[in-house]
């Protein structure tokens, strides 16, 4: 082409980009040809190598800073060029957070609102879409359940039937859940506030490629990695306890849809999972990994820890309506795509069950 030389065009922002959803989100925007930022600490283990798959995979379209979030000055540098943020950078685990509390809160709170207020400062209206928790809702322990076979079954019928919907009250339990609530609530705000173009993404379990799971998040890649290697697994609690869980490339489609309709969904928070479709109890998942690999899983049990949830499955209609979001991927075929991807990542043999994979593009 003659002439002058073509501006690039804005890059859309991926904080926490090098890391499991991050990564994923950073894949689909680079696919779909938008220059992408990646704002990530490298904090956690393995990320590395989803930044080199990135850099790889897009080549020029993909810019890097390693920076954290609670560094102001480079954090707002990064937004005011953005033309959208997704803000998937944070402090992850409940575990960590009741060891060093003040670090949770200066991560998840205070590095939000730096990124609140330079997109506010900029004047451009740039969208935001926030990564927020279940948690956010704390233990439901004023609901009943009971013990069903080899899981908790909420006694509500609504529940049962649909989930936890946005109407339930915020119940912030953990120094974790206080820190991810309270950036989810002025999130929120900033929008209501300063006319910020923001919408929050109440997330269930997420898992897919990618994900290097740990005993402190990412738990359904963590079992998956432990069986592999034939690791104990530990479960805390009586591993009763219901999820429900979301393959990563339906949490991403929601994450765009939300980018592309901001404008009408601005202020507004939505809880994502795979609905009651996706619940599953971390037993039945064991017996799941026991098919898939050929050997039973070294299972042992522990306490309860903190503010854990018997039951959370998200109730996704509204999500699913207001976004349009199809029909969530069913948890036994994408668990399996993960253990192939994990196993093929670590040069180990799968020995159970064949199944057909759906693997993103």
């Amino acid at each position: 082409m003659s002439g002058p030389a073509l501006l690039r065009s804005k890059p859309v922002l991926v904080t926490g980009g090098a890391g499991f959803i991050g990564s994923n989100i950073a894949d689909r925007l680079a696919s779909k040809g938008h220059e992408v930022h990646l704002f990530d600490a490298l904090s956690r283990p393995g990320v590395e190598r989803n930044l080199a798959w990135l850099q790889q995979r897009h080549g020029d379209r993909i810019s890097f800073t390693r920076g954290d979030i609670r560094d102001e000055d480079s954090l707002a540098a990064a937004a005011r060029e953005a033309e959208a943020v997704f803000h998937m950078a944070a402090q992850v685990a409940v575990t960590t957070s009741l060891v060093d509390p003040r670090e949770d809160f200066d991560i998840n709170v205070r590095g939000t609102l730096h990124l609140l207020d330079a997109l506010r400062t900029a004047g451009r209206r740039t969208p935001l879409i926030f990564a927020s928790t279940n948690k956010v809702y704390g233990d439901l322990a004023d609901l009943e359940f009971r013990l069903e076979g080899e899981r908790y079954e909420p006694v509500d019928p609504d529940v049962r039937c649909h989930g936890i919907g946005e109407a339930r009250p915020l119940d912030f339990h953990t120094p974790y859940g206080c820190s991810k609530g309270a950036a989810d609530q002025y999130v929120l705000d900033y929008a209501r506030s300063f006319d910020l173009p923001a919408a929050v993404i109440r997330m269930s379990c997420i898992y897919g490629q990618r994900q290097m799971g740990t005993e402190d998040q990412g738990w359904v890649a963590h079992f998956l990695i432990r069986a592999l290697e034939g690791e104990t697994i530990t479960l805390y609690g009586d591993g009763a306890q219901v999820r429900d869980i979301l393959d990563v490339g339906d949490a991403v489609d929601a994450y765009m849809a939300a980018w592309k309709q901001i404008d009408r969904i601005a202020g507004r928070a939505f809880n994502l999972g795979g609905g009651p479709a996706n619940a599953v109890s971390l037993r039945q998942l064991m017996r799941h990994i026991e098919a898939l690999t050929g050997r039973t899983p070294d299972v042992r049990y522990s306490d309860w820890r903190a503010g854990d949830q018997r039951y959370f499955v998200a109730d996704t209609r509204r999500i699913a309506s207001e976004l349009g979001l199809a029909p969530a991927r069913g948890w036994k075929d994408g668990v399996a795509t993960l253990a192939h991807w994990l196993a093929a990542e670590r040069g180990l043999p799968l020995e159970g069950e064949t199944v057909r994979l759906r693997v993103p593009a």
